[in-house]
C-alpha cells in the first residue's frame, strides 16, 4: 500500500480541519497519461468500497482502482526556495513527466 513521510503527515495535520480526511487518487490526464490527486474530504464523502488507512491520526481513503496503481508509493512534502508541495514517489510507474505529477 502507500506510505507518507513524517514531513507529509505533519503538513496534512497543519492544513486539515477537525474531522476532515484525505483522499488519494489516480485520475486520467496529465502529460504522461495519469495524474496524482490529493484532496481534503469531509467524513461523509467516503465510498463504502474505499480503502481506509490511518497515519498518525490522519485518515486517508483510496479507491480500489487507484490503490493498485499506487502500490509502494511514498508521499512526501518537499519545500524548496522555488516551490513546495506533495511529491509522489511511485516505484512501479513506467515513466513520469518533468513536474512529477503525472505518470504511466
Amino acid at each position: 500500500m502507500i506510505s507518507f513521510t513524517p514531513t507529509a503527515i505533519d503538513q496534512l495535520k497543519d492544513v486539515l480541519e477537525l474531522n476532515e480526511n484525505v483522499r488519494v487518487a489516480v485520475v486520467g490526464g496529465g502529460c504522461s497519461g495519469m495524474s496524482y490527486k490529493l484532496d481534503v474530504v469531509p467524513p461523509d464523502d467516503v465510498d463504502e468500497e474505499d480503502i481506509s488507512l490511518e497515519f498518525d491520526h490522519v485518515k486517508v481513503y483510496i479507491d480500489p482502482h487507484s490503490a493498485s496503481l499506487l502500490e509502494k508509493t511514498t508521499i512526501d512534502y518537499v519545500k524548496t526556495l522555488q516551490s513546495q508541495g506533495f511529491v509522489f514517489n511511485n516505484p512501479v510507474s513506467n515513466t513520469t513527466c518533468g513536474c512529477g505529477m503525472s505518470f504511466s
